[in-house]
């Protein structure tokens, strides 16, 4: 239609309003007004013209409303004619007129896939004229599809899809109808990826472009994965069913290679990636896909991306893979995966991937990002994951398969990194395969030799902590193949010193026959410090390892060991024992100087960094303040998926970009740090926990998130609907294990130190952070806790279940009332989080020790639960109390009380609070501080132990059945247990055991409570009848001590020695604390009330005279205490003096200590025993009192010269008299000129008193605090030695080790410590050297004797000092080495002028040289006349 010719709507709307015309010539006037337009029209235009709305508008008022469509007729008639004409179907007419409009409404298109408004307008008018043809059947839509193709410009992406759209021609007849399959292939991916970019404009309609997108991917899924294809169709079909395979593989590429470089692409592509992927997402949900097909096409993308550009080699990826954890992956691979697990279950996702494992060359990085991306993103991968490795192995094993075992090392190692929140530790799962004799490498000797080749050949590419988790947990190896496992380590360790971690540097306290020899050397270091510092502790020396490693291991000494002890630190006020062993070395000249002077510099410079500290963490914060952000960025949006029930899912990935950002702020650790951490042992000092600088930004602020996390979570959900966020995040911190000192080291300054003062949200968000953390007990290390504190003791290898009960201590009335807060958070989130848990499972979450404490804080709190009563109606758990802005935590814990899974808990034993327990809790209470009054305090006691304990059974439930003898057996040793930990805490308890008793000893008000209940027992036993206990039964307090001694044991260690000292010490101190009258029982004989002392002299043989000072002497308190006690315990006797006298008479041959103890402190013990009979009795002093007296009389009377004898009806009493009278008043002089006068019946007495001035010089040895001279006790014991010999007297059986009834001084021993007895031998030839032999060699016993010394001093010297005692701190080794030589010098010029009558015993002497020197028994046999009978028995030395 020319420019000036008007428009047929125009003419024809003129003519309907000019002429009216009858009915009967409207049919023909609208004939030939057809004619005249077919003869003069563009049916191109026309087709364009015809469709839009305005034409439509004009025909149809012009056409009556019961005839057709005259545009319709009108385009149908003007075709027909036209087709006439030319000689064609008018459909193909049609159809080639079609495509020709197409081609001029894309013209000047390029390479758009999108049209403008202009041109999708004139698409619309074509598009409704051709569906008006349609319905006339005057269009071909197979010959449209094909003219399609031939145009000139390519066809428009979303004329196609409006073409598909309106039903004018599918997508598949489209694509069906292309020839060229390639050409056809490159428009399609070039439109896709085009298509996905302009996603991102926000002029465009972006529904109708995901819908373009949709449709798109759903005939290319439909046409590309089908199974079957109709008859007559099928090579077509299968044509386009490659073609759309081609395209969706091409699509895949393009996502891949994003992936891939996403470092150098643009950020569009990436969100153009991105938009390609979500429609997946979409085609997956919305059904217009057939199931199998979509299965089909997910499978087989599944398996192009594992197989992508497959490069990499097992080997190469084992040691690459630690780049490619879930946080690290890009985010585009993730979205794949997560597009592609939607139509999968998991056991189809592991089944998939071993099979691609099996049969293809794979990508490792898309194989082990995909583990990853599972593991993270889907809840019950774990466990499959752990079926796929066990799948692995089995194989491996069964075919001796070096693929199957490499991938399963592989994939395992992948899974490790991304931590224990999400899967098991590398050497948890390598102890479970290999470390038990059920693993599959103990079927036969060539599975081991299979294992063992295949580490082997990792050895070269592994990392250090994976060398070290074989060693460390090596694989079970039968007995006669272990030198596979020797060859294995031995090479291991090779390598392991290319990472500066050499055998060379093996600590000194290394077991070597232990697997676990692959410690870095500095953390080896460090152990061996704190073994070494331990071992000073106990013996005041410098251990000799210690010594032998600065001579022999000069190099492992030098560097390691010395600066691992001169760590710089603030040194403390008072030295303790770290800085004294420093002192001890450098004394030595076993320190540097130089290093000394460094070492002290570099304290001060610590303690003045110190004093910074707000400076230099501002500073720390600043350096620190982007990772910070980024990492506090992510817990914000963690926190927001928490709160969105529909987005849980989503939680475990953000948990892994949260581990990610808090890798990025502590650091990457290396591989040999991170080797080294998987020995690491926590040490927490609760006096100054220890938070490093670096660590304190970081674990403040996820604390702080988590405990706003449970806050806003519980707001919304309660914790059973919360998902497992808390249990996730948990472990994830845990993983991060060099921060796990430090967060440790936070909770404890948290809990222990401020705790009162903590807000309600920070209590609730740390108490169910403590349920979790026991929930990952198994990931967090065994932790060392040390105080000085004086109500919390010093432990060891404690789990972190067991730490909560050294951090949430009872010690004032605001740390009563935070316990109360604190576990009743925790137990009411527990019950909530874990409603429906089986008791087995109850320990693993919820430590007993959170119900134990609030069994004794809530009666202690709340009076009105004390009564048997109180159950009041059954309670919902308090937790949306708790969670509630306004908290009372009073009425939570009564709420909590009532509630019936709190008191089924309370029928397991396991949550059940002993009276150990509770006694131990309340000893810690400082009464100063406490919140109840004396009054309130005396109640609850009465009420806890009369009431409560008193009552219950004792193997149910903690109690005491009834029995009150019982419970104070429960007090007695509860109280010894804490005294026992307060002293051990004290820093220098070790330097005076005696001084340090009377701090720590714990509430008082428990002391009256035992002291209330042994005088109730007292009265019972006086008020019983005569007849209601036939048999002596062993006094309860004294069966006590020993079966506490028992459990201490006898081992010669030093350490045990100290503790079994303490142990006395301590009960002694309980025994002062009782009535006197408790030492002593009364026994009924007939008629008769006698005295029983035999267990207090039991007590006192075994176990006090151990601690005797001076070596025979007990301490004046516990004298005088159990003399009082055999005074009060007379009167209930008919004779008193008599029974009195009787039991000091068989001190004499029982317990002679008494009777020794009574000599050295008569002085002041007479006044008080004789005030106090004069004040019972009023009576005649008892005999056996009175005689005591009168030989003190005597002695001071012989010593003034007054007297020229002693009373001395029994030697060994008046001599130890005789002798500390003269330690009292020092006049040895006087007493050299009194022995002289003594007669020839006075030997005796010369004997027992030459064995207590030996008694003397051996306690100067090794106790010379007590003031005695070591060189006066000598010179004495000499004196008397020699006077001795000039009587002629026999002296040597007080040395003697014969059989007891044949010695007559057995006596004598009974009275000194074991420790005193085991030292005569020094004191022996410290005597006898300084004379000449033969002096001494008169009797024939003396040889025997001397040798047997001489053995004795040889075998002490042998065992050490940990064999004698800590008493030996002050003889020096280069001293006991001189005394042995002058004895062995002694011995050799004495032996051959012995008499022969000394060699009688001959076999006898040389047993007991034989092995200790061969040469002394050579010497015997040379010298005695027997010597000729050995010589065949000599040739064997």
């Amino acid at each position: 239609m020319s420019a000036g010719e008007r428009a047929l709507s125009a003419l024809l709307a003129g003519r309907s309003k000019k002429q009216k015309c009858e009915r009967k010539n409207e049919q023909k006037l609208k004939e030939a007004a057809l004619h005249i337009l077919s003869c003069h029209h563009n049916l191109g235009d026309l087709l364009l013209e015809v469709g839009s709305s305005e034409w439509n508008k004009q025909l149809l008022s012009f056409s009556p409303a019961n005839e057709a469509s005259v545009p319709e007729q009108f385009v149908v008639s003007a075709l027909q004619d036209q087709a006439f004409m030319l000689g064609v179907p008018v459909e193909i007419l049609s159809a080639r007129i079609a495509a020709g409009n197409i081609e001029k409404i894309s013209a000047e298109s390029g390479q758009a896939v999108m049209l403008n408004a202009e041109q999708r307008k004139k698409l619309s008018c074509l598009l409704q004229s051709l569906k008006d043809l349609l319905t006339h059947n005057a269009f071909c839509r197979l010959w449209f599809a094909q003219e399609t193709w031939k145009l000139q410009s390519p066809l428009i992406l979303e004329v196609a899809w409006r073409l598909h759209r309106e039903n004018i021609v599918s997508l598949e007849e489209l694509l069906e109808n292309n020839p060229d399959a390639p050409a056809l292939e490159e428009w399609l991916c070039s439109c896709l990826c085009r298509l996905c970019h302009q996603t991102q404009d926000p002029s465009l309609d972006t529904e109708a472009l995901g819908s373009m997108l949709t449709d798109f991917v759903t005939v290319l899924l439909h046409n590309g994965f089908q199974k079957t294809f109709e008859m007559g169709k099928k090579l077509q079909l299968q044509k386009i069913s490659k073609v759309c395979c081609a395209v969706l593989e091409r699509m895949l590429t393009w996502v891949l290679d994003a992936a891939a470089e996403k470092k150098q692409e643009k950020a569009s592509t990436l969100k153009a990636v991105k938009c390609w992927l979500c429609v997946f997402g979409m085609t997956a949900s919305q059904g217009t896909v057939p199931p199998e097909s979509l299965h089909q096409f997910f499978s087989h993308t599944l398996t192009q991306v594992l197989t992508y550009n497959a490069q990499l080699t097992a080997f190469e990826a084992i040691h690459l893979q630690r780049d490619w954890s879930f946080a690290r992956t890009s985010s585009v691979l993730i979205m794949l995966y997560r597009k592609l697990f939607v139509v999968f279950k998991a056991e189809e996702l592991t089944h998939h991937l071993q099979l691609v494992l099996e049969t293809s060359e794979v990508n490792w990085h898309h194989v082990l990002s995909c583990v990853s991306t599972l593991l993270v993103c889907h809840p019950q991968a774990q466990h499959l994951i752990k079926d796929l490795l066990d799948r692995l192995l089995r194989k491996a094993f069964e075919d001796y398969d070096l693929e199957n075992m490499i991938t399963a090392f592989i994939i395992v190692r992948q899974a490790a990194l991304e931590g224990p929140a999400i899967f098991m530790s590398y050497a948890e799962w390598f102890k479970a395969a290999f470390g038990s004799s059920s693993g599959f490498h103990s079927s036969s000797k060539k599975a081991l030799v299979f294992l063992f080749k295949f580490l082997s050949e990792l050895v070269p590419l592994e990392a250090p902590q994976y060398l070290k988790v074989h060693i460390m947990h090596p694989p079970f190896v039968p007995i006669k193949y272990r030198p596979f496992l020797l060859e294995y380590i031995t090479l291991a360790k090779t390598r392991l010193a290319d990472f500066k971690v050499a055998i060379e540097d093996m600590g000194l306290y290394e077991d070597l026959s232990s697997v676990k020899e692959a410690v870095q050397p500095h953390c080896q270091a460090l152990h061996d410090v704190e073994k070494a510092i331990q071992i000073f502790e106990n013996t005041g020396k410098i251990p000799t390892s210690v010594m032998e490693a600065s001579i022999f291991r000069r190099s492992y000494y030098t560097s390691r060991f010395i600066p691992a002890l001169l760590a710089p630190r603030v040194l403390p006020e008072t030295p303790d024992s770290r800085m004294a062993l420093i002192d001890s070395l450098k004394r030595a000249e076993k320190i540097p100087v130089n290093m000394y002077v460094t070492y002290i510099e570099e304290c001060k410079a610590v303690k003045e960094k110190l004093l910074q500290a707000d400076e230099s963490m501002e500073i720390e914060a600043s350096g620190l303040r982007e990772p910070l952000e980024l990492l506090k960025a992510e817990l914000d949006t963690l926190r927001l998926l928490i709160t969105d029930q529909n987005k849980h899912d989503e939680v475990p990935a953000q948990i892994a970009v949260v581990s990610d950002k808090l890798v990025g702020v502590l650091g990457r650790m290396k591989d040999e740090d991170e080797a080294a951490s998987l020995s690491l042992r926590i040490k927490l000092n609760l006096s100054i926990p220890e938070v490093e600088q670096q660590d304190q930004g970081a674990i403040d602020l996820l604390l702080t998130s988590f405990c706003q996390s449970v806050m806003a979570a519980s707001s919304f959900l309660p914790p059973d609907r919360q998902g497992a966020w808390p249990s996730l995040f948990v472990k994830m911190v845990c993983g991060h294990r060099r921060l796990l000192p430090s967060l440790l080291g936070r909770l404890c300054q948290l809990i222990y130190h401020q705790g009162p003062s903590l807000s309600d949200a920070h209590i609730i968000g740390l108490a169910v952070f403590a349920v979790h953390l026991n929930e990952a007990k198994s990931l967090i290390p065994e932790v060392d806790i040390c105080s000085w504190l004086p109500h919390s003791a010093s432990k060891r290898c404690l789990s972190i279940t067991e730490l909560w009960d050294s951090l949430l201590v009872c010690r004032t009335g605001e740390s009563v009332v935070f316990c109360m807060r604190f576990c009743t958070a925790a137990l009411s989130y527990y019950f909530c989080k874990f409603p429906s848990l089986s008791s087995a499972c109850l320990c693993s979450l919820l430590h007993p020790g959170f119900v134990k404490k609030l069994q004794y804080v809530v009666p202690r709190l709340s009076l009105e639960v004390r009564g048997r009563g109180y159950d009041g109606a059954p309670a919902e758990i308090p937790w949306k109390t708790l969670s509630h802005p306004a908290i009372c935590y009073r009425k939570a814990a009564l709420c909590l009380w009532k509630q019936t899974q709190f008191k089924e808990l309370l029928q397991e034993k396991e949550f059940q609070l002993t009276l150990q327990e509770w006694l131990l809790m309340e000893l810690g209470v400082q009464p100063d501080e406490d919140v109840l009054s004396p009054c309130e305090r005396q109640e609850f006691h009465y009420w806890a132990l009369y009431q409560h304990f008193l009552p219950v059974p004792a193997a149910a439930a903690g109690g005491c059945d009834g029995d009150l003898r019982e419970m104070c057996a429960v007090l007695i040793g509860t109280i010894l247990d804490f005294c026992q930990r307060s002293e051990l805490d004290k820093p220098n308890h070790l330097k005076d055991l005696k001084c340090s008793i009377s701090h720590g000893r714990g509430s008082p008000d428990i002391y009256c409570r035992l002291q209330e209940m042994l005088l109730e027992l007292e009265l019972e036993r006086k008020k019983a009848p005569p007849d209601s206990c036939p048999r002596r039964e062993e006094h309860f307090l004294f069966r006590v001590f020993q079966e506490r001694q028992k459990a201490l044991g006898n081992g010669p260690s030093v350490g045990e020695r100290l503790l079994q000292q303490q142990e006395l010490l301590l009960q002694t101190r309980i025994l002062l604390g009782l009535p006197p009258s408790v030492l002593i029982s009364t026994q009924k004989r007939g008629n008769k009330i006698a005295l029983d002392c035999e267990d207090f002299f039991c007590f006192a043989n075994t176990e006090l005279r151990n601690i005797c000072s001076r070596g025979c002497v007990l301490s004046y308190d516990i004298t005088s205490h159990f003399f009082r006690g055999l005074l009060s315990a007379s009167l209930e006797c008919h004779k008193p003096a008599q029974e009195v006298t009787a039991v000091l008479t068989l001190c004499q041959t029982t317990c002679p200590i008494i009777l020794c103890s009574a000599a050295c402190w008569w002085q002041r013990l007479e006044p008080v025993l004789f005030s106090e009979w004069n004040r019972l009795f009023g009576a005649p002093v008892a005999p056996g009192l009175q005689s005591l007296k009168e030989l003190q009389t005597s002695v001071s009377r012989f010593l003034s010269l007054e007297a020229a004898s002693l009373v001395s009806d029994i030697p060994w009493i008046s001599a130890a008299f005789l002798h500390f009278t003269v330690q009292r008043q020092m006049v040895h002089e006087k007493m050299a000129e009194g022995l002289k006068r003594l007669g020839s019946e006075a030997e005796q007495l010369l004997v027992n008193l030459f064995f207590f001035s030996v008694v003397d010089f051996i306690s100067a040895r090794i106790t010379p605090q007590e003031g005695v001279d070591a060189h006066k006790a000598l010179d004495w014991s000499s004196k008397l030695l020699q006077g001795l010999e000039e009587r002629g007297a026999s002296w040597l059986a007080i040395f003697s080790s014969a059989v007891k009834d044949h010695n007559p001084y057995q006596i004598l021993h009974g009275t000194v410590s074991h420790q005193h007895l085991r030292l005569l031998p020094v004191a022996f030839y410290s005597l006898v050297v300084t004379f000449e032999p033969g002096h001494l060699i008169k009797e024939q016993t003396f040889l025997y004797v001397a040798i047997d010394m001489y053995t004795q001093l040889l075998q002490l010297f042998m065992d050490g000092t940990t064999a004698v005692g800590p008493s030996l701190h002050s003889i020096e080794p280069e001293e006991s080495l001189a005394l042995i030589r002058r004895a062995r010098q002694f011995l050799l010029r004495a032996v051959p002028q012995c008499p022969q009558g000394s060699f009688s015993s001959l076999q006898q002497l040389m047993s007991l040289c034989e092995d200790l020197d061969p040469e002394m028994k050579a010497a015997l046999v040379n010298s005695s006349d027997d010597g000729d009978l050995l010589d065949e028995e000599l040739l064997l030395f």
